[in-house]
């Protein structure tokens, strides 16, 4: 059932499911993973994606994202190994996705007023919990528990645009590399240092942060791209080099920061961010005399470009037509599998336009509230949602926005009675849910 949880002049509701009110007294509760968390104007996770909550796909055998999982981890079991013999970097990848706001933002530096933090960006729990929006958020729990090397994999969630690459819940991949004094400069370390000495290097530049040596910066962002690059080359090259560049970038993290493009089908995709990673965060780990490298990469984006894959909702089909295709138990399976469309299905756009509602103390109206509540109604009937006209009336100074919704089932012809009922839904839960007034 919906039950109304937070206060605004347009009646607006999270959508929730599994909720309990133990008294008149007590605030509504949510579910998730058998514990019950409070409720309050921060909450928005809707059924839709509770409901994918459990799915678990990178654990799901034959399934393309624990293909590359598989693939990933034997890369750096395979050539990264401890004077033991043992694999050098640990995994971990039973995670739940529930984190802290402290976890997901505050340990990672991220600014109190970063645009991530906010509603529209993130699924939250409630004030202090959400789903998390990084794998990243595990790393300070990992560092403070002692481990140099890990890698993380799981799924996060970010409230987004709606078309083939997007898609609310998503699953990445994570890695970090600690290195002291001795690992980084082996023989040298009696004549170098992590650490600045100077005075008069004390100072954050393009290439390093305040407190490291050049030095130190240059060897670790060597061994950084080293990795990927090779990595990436595993996985991508099988008969051929990659075409490979890499971009500078800006993450609240790492300093500094980089983003890998490889080119595909004559066009330049990024396909991980990366980079030296802060050493405040490193310092509020207990790790203090270290510094390390850290990345992330989408698992989807990845296996999309590996197994030409063109929409990202054909990674949570059922059918049986899809997930035969990738029935193979090798994870260093040399053959390139490409994806077959099951059947291709016709599809079924319709415009719906509206009036925006005045903006209150408690409520201001954003597109990814609208793209949300469409993926909660349609599902993964919806194909794509396009904002394509955004108009203000000069006399009466109100907003209007159209947006283009595209239905197209991955299993059926969609009757245009089965759209319009759909249509209509929505129309209705955005005047009651949104307090716009349909045009």
């Amino acid at each position: 059932m919906l039950i109304r949880i937070s206060k605004n002049n347009f009646g607006k509701f999270n959508y929730i499911t599994s909720v309990r009110c133990y008294s008149s007294q007590k605030a509504p509760t949510i579910n998730l993973f058998g514990k019950e968390y409070p409720t309050d104007d921060w909450t928005n996770i809707n059924k839709s994606i509770q409901d994918k909550l459990e799915r678990n796909l990178i654990h799901q055998k034959y399934h393309p994202l624990n293909h590359l999982v598989n693939k990933i981890k034997h890369f750096f079991y395979k050539n990264y190994i401890n004077r033991n013999g043992n694999p050098l970097f640990s995994v971990y990848d039973n995670f739940r996705p529930i984190v802290s706001v402290e976890e997901n933002f505050d340990s990672l530096l991220t600014p109190k007023d970063h645009v991530s933090r906010s509603k529209k960006d993130c699924f939250y729990v409630n004030k202090d919990y959400l789903l998390r929006a990084h794998t990243t958020a595990h790393d300070n729990e990992l560092i403070r528990s002692g481990l140099n090397c890990f890698l993380t994999f799981g799924d996060v969630y970010r409230r987004d645009e709606i078309d083939a690459k997007h898609y609310p819940i998503f699953h990445q991949c994570d890695g970090v590399r600690l290195f002291d004094k001795n690992e980084l400069f082996r023989n040298a370390a009696n004549e170098m240092d992590i650490f600045e000495k100077d005075p008069s290097n004390l100072k954050r530049t393009s290439e390093k942060q305040k407190n490291y040596t050049l030095d130190a910066c240059k060897i670790v962002e060597y061994d950084l791209k080293n990795t990927l690059t090779n990595l990436v080359q595993f996985i991508f090259g099988t008969s051929s080099k990659i075409n490979m560049k890499w971009v500078d970038a800006t993450f609240p993290f790492t300093h500094p920061s980089w983003e890998l493009e490889i080119e595909y089908k004559g066009n330049w995709y990024e396909v991980l961010g990366c980079g030296i990673l802060e050493q405040e965060i490193l310092t509020n780990a207990g790790a203090e005399n270290h510094i390390a490298w850290a990345f992330g990469l989408g698992l989807e984006r990845w296996a999309m470009i590996l197994y030409d894959i063109s929409d990202i909702r054909v990674f949570w089909s059922t059918d049986n037509g899809f997930l035969s295709q990738f029935k193979f138990d090798d994870p260093t399976h040399t053959k390139i599998i490409k994806y077959k469309p099951v059947s291709v299905y016709p599809p079924c756009p319709i415009d719906i336009s509206f009036w925006l509602p005045e903006p209150s103390e408690t409520f201001t109206y954003n597109s990814n509230d609208f793209y949300d509540l469409v993926r909660d109604v349609g599902g993964d009937l919806v194909e794509q949602v396009t904002l394509i006209d955004n108009f203000e009336n000069k006399k009466t100074k109100k907003t209007s926005h159209c947006y283009r919704i595209v239905y197209r089932s991955m299993d059926k012809t969609l009757s245009l009675a089965e759209v319009n009922q759909l249509h209509k839904l929505i129309q209705t839960k955005a005047a009651e849910q949104l307090g716009v007034k349909i045009r």
